[in-house]
């Protein structure tokens, strides 16, 4: 008779399958054929090439419905329908626009069980993770945005709906990434023009029909469908006011440059190849499980997947074991079958696309471990993968697989595991497992990402941020960090149109004593130190009469590499306190104070203003009050449904470099340095090229309040060549042009997309620098810093 032991061990789930009688009901219901949603109803499209293509369930290949193909007819039917919306929209209020979200989220609990079983038929992820993860998400985030809608006006008075937005979703978290980007434009009062992915647009559809019985007004929400020509006309239509995207980051890319120079704002949510670092005093199943929710979750196409596993090389092996061990007992099948954990592919070019990635790895030598489990036959399928013995350099360990694939590796120290985690030009999201509190809070800052979450993983919630750094794209998802995205400053309303020049007063000649009238050759500023232009060429700078005042040097793209090279080793001013970096502002006003008729006679004699008393009066305030702000932007401590607290981060950007205007040469040039430097960041500034001595008269003002070398590195010469090479950089992480140059701002943004750098351009508009409306608060700020959410859970 066998022991009880024994029966255990050869115990199994049964199968739990999920009814799709509603949802096959739904979709006769509809002919299983879809028009497209706009101006709140149902209709076909319009114009040449209309088409329909169909939707599949990748778990058998079989045809759920035939879908419209948009074509750039309905593109523009959608954009004039929600720009007709939207000044109605954002006047019924935020009561009256948090009331339509409620709804909406009162419906999708309602219906959860149709759209948890229609996203798993079309997407092919397990319906345990569309009724447990995707639905309750996608709720909460109507939830909370109807809380922002109700508090908008004394949350955000000074801003204002951004207009007509165009959002655009991969395949994934077709539901979830939909309620990630409607309820926030939604909450501000914008309207929406929406592309789901192709592969998977059928609960995007369902959500068109909660939205009328939900009274969303018409031409509010719109939804398109199609494959990426849609997506393509969304991008270039000039009726669009911002573009919040989620793909990849080659497509990311193209919509950069694609934007460039439109003014659009934008939002990119990109590719990661996320590390997931195990210490030796880890609690290694609970590890174990956590790397499962990691990588194995949706069958690893998660942009945040841990699929790089870096384990200390004492535990190596022993967690290695562990996690083959786990590998053998999880459940490949059908996604409808409540006790499988891994579903289907979502289609089978996406299978090819792993195969070949993984084979690439065997070729270079690698070991591949894949569990004995069978699959189906039919459908697109792929086996949890291991793969270890590869290089840091190898494809496997650089390329996003977007699939259920792991690569390990070893590390000994702390520091070489931050080393390797950043190793990637990606930076969205990290995990660490360590049972000490102080290891991981001293590794959670050093790991060049948006998200770091510490004992657990794949956690999210509307409360938080979520959004990457480096290649893996900008901008914020969720929290209050997310409605910014969908808000524009009323102040932008009112910069001028072109830059403001000062008005000129009789100019007096300098007297021959005078410091200002010797004749002498100005360097370049770099690592704290005075240099000489690497290309020896300088230029001579006039008066406001024409009198020439002095030589500059022309920079070069030497000068600029030789710049950015400073300030990464200036890193330290980045780790300095925030008390420490005010201390030194507020030397630098100081400094600047003493010397203030010099600067105003400096700034007399280049620009002929009558204003230049005031203007340096107004630069020694501008210093004092970003010195105020830098210990004072303090981050937020969530507390999203988990037991726990995950707290929002403001770091710095990194190296910026800052292109200044030409009007108001001193004040243009404080008003954009300082609050970089106040919240850490390093700068390579390119002063006013018509008036650049009131900045290099700075050198010595600098050398006097403990500004450490290469913090603020200063390039004099011409703003089309030195924000060219600044925006080619791949060491340079933002760029800001505000020179009034409507081509050079364009220019910025197009060769910025190559390493996806961040960007603030003025375009061809001007801005009154005396204004604090239009030159500090808050807006500033976001451009100086990055946001990194660390979830911290506890008494778990």
């Amino acid at each position: 008779m066998p022991t009880i032991k024994e029966i255990l061990q050869t115990m199994d789930y049964g199968p739990a399958p999920e009814s799709t009688k509603e949802a096959q009901a739904w979709l006769d219901q509809h002919g299983r054929r879809f028009g497209l949603f706009i101006d709140g109803a149902w209709t076909d499209a319009q114009g040449e090439g209309t088409a329909t293509f169909g939707s599949l369930n990748p778990a058998d290949g079989s045809e759920l419905a035939q879908v419209t193909q948009a074509t750039q007819d309905d593109v523009e039917r959608a954009v004039a329908a929600a720009r007709k919306a939207q000044p109605g929209w954002v006047a019924l209020g935020g009561h009256g626009r948090a009331r339509v979200l409620y709804a909406l989220a009162r419906l999708l609990q309602k219906h959860a069980r149709l759209f948890a079983v229609l996203e798993t038929l079309d997407n092919g992820k397990t319906i345990r993770e569309t009724r447990d993860a995707d639905l309750p998400l996608a709720a909460r985030h109507f939830y909370h945005h109807a809380g922002w809608a109700q508090l908008q006006s004394e949350e955000f008075a000074d801003y204002r709906a951004v207009g007509v937005v165009g959002q655009i979703v991969p395949w994934n978290f077709p539901l979830l990434m939909l309620a990630w980007k409607i309820a926030p434009a939604l909450a501000a009062g914008n309207t929406v023009v929406f592309k789901p992915a192709e592969f998977t647009s059928l609960t995007a559809l369902l959500f068109a029909e909660i939205c009328q019985q939900a009274g969303v007004p018409a031409g509010v929400v719109n939804i398109v469908t199609g494959d990426g020509r849609v997506g393509e006309a969304i991008v270039n239509h000039p009726g669009i006011d911002k573009l919040a995207f989620t793909g990849s980051t080659e497509v990311g890319r193209i919509i950069r440059k694609a934007t460039a120079g439109s003014g659009k704002k934008l939002s990119l949510e990109l590719g990661g190849k996320s590390p997931f670092i195990v210490f030796d005093d880890a609690d290694l199943d609970a590890a174990v499980e956590g790397l499962v929710d990691s990588i194995w979750f949706n069958q690893g196409q998660v942009c945040c997947a841990g699929s790089r596993l870096l384990v200390q090389e004492s535990i190596y092996p022993r967690f290695i074991a562990k996690v083959k061990a786990r590998m053998q007992n999880l459940r490949v099948g059908s996604p409808l079958d409540k006790s499988n954990d891994i579903g289907a592919l979502v289609d089978p070019v996406q299978q090819q696309r792993i195969h070949g990635l993984v084979e690439s790895a065997r070729a270079e030598g690698c070991e591949i471990w894949q569990p004995k489990v069978e699959t189906p036959t039919a459908g697109a399928w792929y086996l949890p993968t291991l793969i270890t013995g590869a290089s840091t350099t190898a494809t496997v360990a650089q390329t996003e697989i977007f699939g259920p694939v792991l690569v390990a590796s070893s590390f000994r120290t702390p520091g070489e595991a931050v080393q390797l985690a950043n190793n990637t030009v990606y930076g969205l999201a990290a995990c660490v497992w360590t049972e000490s509190i102080s290891l991981a809070l001293d590794v959670a800052p050093l790991i060049k990402a948006g998200v770091v979450w510490i004992n657990t993983a794949n956690q999210f919630d509307a409360a938080c941020g979520f959004g990457g750094y480096k290649e893996s794209g900008y901008g914020r998802e969720g929290g209050k960090e997310g409605m910014y995205e969908y808000l524009t400053p009323l102040a932008e309303d009112r910069r001028p149109a072109t830059p403001v020049i000062a008005e000129k007063g009789k100019i007096k000649q300098s007297d021959e004593g005078n410091p200002f009238a010797v004749d002498r050759t100005a360097k370049l500023y770099i690592g704290g130190k005075q240099a000489r232009p690497d290309g020896a060429y300088s230029r001579a700078i006039h008066d406001a009469n024409g009198a020439f005042l002095a030589d500059i040097g022309e920079g070069s793209r030497k000068d600029i590499r030789n710049a950015v090279e400073a300030a990464h080793k200036a890193a330290g001013w980045s780790k300095a306190t925030a008390h420490n970096r005010a201390q030194v502002l507020y030397y630098i006003a100081e400094n600047l104070a003493v010397r203030a008729d010099e600067f105003a006679a400096r700034i007399a004699a280049q620009t002929g203003s009558k204003t230049a008393e005031q203007e340096v009066q107004a630069s020694i305030e501008r210093l004092f009050y970003w010195a105020a702000w830098a210990d004072k932007y303090d981050g937020l401590a969530h507390q999203p449904p988990m037991h726990g607290i995950t707290v929002a981060l403001n770091e710095p950007v990194g190296v910026i470099g800052i292109v200044c205007p030409n009007e108001n040469p001193l004040l243009g040039f404080i008003s954009l340095v300082a609050p970089a430097l106040a919240l850490g960041n390093r700068v390579v500034a390119v002063p006013s090229e018509a008036h650049p001595l009131s900045s290099l008269d700075l050198y010595q003002v600098l050398d006097t309040s403990d500004l450490p070398g290469g913090a603020l590195n200063i390039v004099t010469g011409s703003h089309d060549e030195l924000a060219r090479t600044l925006a080619s950089h791949f060491d340079v992480d933002a760029v800001w042009r505000h020179d009034g140059s409507l081509e050079g701002c364009a220019e910025v943004e197009r060769l910025s997309s190559e390493s996806l750098k961040r960007t603030w351009t003025g375009g061809a508009k001007g801005r009154d620098w005396f204004d604090a409306k239009q030159a500090c608060g808050r807006t500033v700020l976001q451009h100086a810093s990055q946001v990194k959410n660390v979830w911290i859970p506890y008494g778990v």
